[in-house]
């Protein structure tokens, strides 16, 4: 398991700017949230079936170093180019194959629709689930006009056994 804020920290300096996030539990979460986030699948399925509509990545920022890549990320709706997700992933690269590795790369398609597409044997562990006051760049990101909750959660995925891939995603207010 990994620490959220270094998580944020990566694209972050204080993590306030992005949120403020607070552990709870499941049943601490309105029912679509609970439908959105409490899951062993990727969020790139469950925001698609939750929206009945494909979503695109939307990527803002990234950071490549020697041993991971990450970025920071919107995704959006193609039925109307609504924004329905913020998310952070952080990939241990030397658990990609290079073709894996690639299509990650060229930021053309969601995460999960690529380890799926790749038929990845895969894991996806939840680990906490976040009440989220939005900051400033979330209510930018997001558009709103005030920090309206949200919920979100962190997860990791496993790629062929092993701890490849941590994320921070949270859905806009519904």
């Amino acid at each position: 398991m990994f620490d959220v804020n270094d998580l944020i920290s990566v694209f972050y300096e204080d993590p306030a700017t992005l949120a403020q996030l607070t552990e709870v539990e499941r049943e601490d979460l309105p029912a679509e949230f609970q439908r959105l986030l409490v899951h062993q699948e990727h969020m790139t399925v469950a925001i698609e079936a939750f929206h009945e509509s494909l979503v695109e990545v939307d990527v803002l920022d990234r950071q490549k170093t020697e041993t991971h890549y990450a970025r920071k990320i919107l995704l959006r709706r193609q039925s109307d180019n609504a924004v329905v997700q913020f998310g952070i992933m952080r990939v241990a690269v030397d658990c990609l194959s290079d073709a894996i590795r690639n299509e990650i790369e060229q930021e053309q398609r969601p995460l999960g629709r690529i380890l799926v597409r790749h038929n990845v044997l895969r894991t996806v562990r939840l680990y906490r689930l976040w009440s989220v006051t939005p900051g400033d760049d979330l209510c930018r990101l997001f558009n709103l006009s005030d920090s309206r909750r949200t919920y979100g959660r962190t997860a990791g995925i496993d790629l062929n056994g092993q701890p490849a891939i941590e994320v921070l995603e949270i859905p806009t207010p519904i």
